[in-house]
């Protein structure tokens, strides 16, 4: 997924382009973010390795039916005509085009006669607009042969790419079901990338919260409760997909390759309880800023009621003076004004220190 600044951009929706359309018919339904298609074609086994760029849907077909494991890789999903026109030569189901097409779809597996398909969220954290960025992938695993779609150019797939060309580890040995792992798996671990930069920023805004909350750290939780969010809808239902893919009894998955489900499985499971802890921490943040700001308004009017009960008496005082009646005694006083000060000064000393004594101050 490439890392850039966000831009606005109009997002079809699903409700206005499904409406009256049979199931099964392929919609693009989401935000463009490419001008062109582009498929990326890697043939390999132990001892070759071809790797081509902008190749035709007909080559792919070819490609397919090679020995070799063949990874193809589509970038932008937004022409269905050039998906349906894959469709056409692998003879893919009317409902798996759909939902290649589809960015909104919620993460799943399903099980076909002669492939696989699993659709999943791939996720990184933009440093740019300093937030979550979520894309929709799918896979189509065949006998030997696996197809990557995705929105736009750049992934996470680059290690898996460099792992491939250099004959690294046990992935130019296994079979495309080992490389549909080996993608899950980046993804996944871009997954924690994304939940540890977010757990970062919650510890920053506890910590100024607990010292200093001002209101512009609600616009932050909101903004970290709504990526918070997003990564929930994705990993919760990653969890029953890689269970699925693991009970599935398909011989395109070797149970040499359910092995390593199973740890990936374990890896989404932490992943769900990162984020679940972030989400109680948020969920806290949020009461601890609105006590911080009720506690900073109750220290407000506490200065304020002292400051008013101080000049309750005095105002008394002056109030009795200040009447216009001819006959009041203290008004001859030769020192009457300088007691009255005297008065009112050890009236409001008197309570001060009382409020002290009390600790209302």
């Amino acid at each position: 997924m490439q890392t850039r600044p966000r831009k606005r951009r109009a997002k079809t929706r699903r409700g206005s382009l499904q409406k009256g359309r049979a199931p099964g018919t392929p919609v693009f339904i989401g935000e463009r973010k490419q001008d062109k298609v582009r498929i990326d074609v890697i043939d390999y086994d132990e001892a070759t390795f071809d790797e081509q760029r902008d190749v035709s849907v007909e080559e792919c077909e070819r490609r397919i039916h090679s020995p070799s494991v063949t990874w193809i890789n589509f970038n932008g999903i937004h022409e269905v005509e050039i998906i349906n026109r894959l469709g056409a030569l692998l003879s893919l189901h009317p409902l798996t085009l759909e939902d290649i097409v589809d960015t909104d779809h919620r993460p799943k597996a399903e099980e076909f006669p002669n492939y696989l398909f699993c659709v999943l969220k791939m996720m990184s954290f933009n440093e740019a607009v300093n937030e979550v960025e979520i894309e929709h992938v799918s896979f189509i695993l065949g006998d030997n042969w696996m197809i990557s779609f995705l929105e736009d150019e750049g992934d996470v797939f680059d290690a898996v790419r460099e792992r491939i060309r250099s004959a690294k580890g046990r992935i130019r040995s296994r079979g495309a079901d080992y490389l549909a792992h080996a993608l899950m798996d980046a993804v996944v671990d871009d997954y924690f990338l994304a939940v540890e930069r977010i757990g970062d920023q919650i510890e920053d805004i506890d910590d100024r919260i607990v010292e200093n909350p001002q209101p512009e750290d609600m616009q932050e939780i909101h903004r970290l409760k709504r990526d918070i969010v997003n990564l929930r809808k994705a990993v919760w239902p990653l969890r029953e997909e890689i269970g699925a893919l693991e009970k599935f009894e398909s011989a395109l998955i070797r149970s040499e390759t359910k092995v390593f489900l199973r740890d990936l499985y374990d890896h989404t499971i932490q992943v769900i309880d990162m984020v679940e802890t972030y989400r109680d921490i948020l969920g806290g943040i949020h009461d601890t800023y609105l006590s911080g700001i009720s506690n900073r308004m109750n220290e407000t009017m506490k200065v304020l009621t002292v400051i008013g009960t101080l000049f309750i008496p005095l105002t008394f005082i002056v109030g009795v003076y200040g009447m216009n009646f001819k006959y009041m005694p203290e008004l001859e006083w030769k020192w009457g004004y300088f007691l009255v000060w005297g008065v009112m000064i050890a009236i409001g000393s008197g309570m001060l220190l009382y409020f002290k004594r009390k600790r209302w101050m």
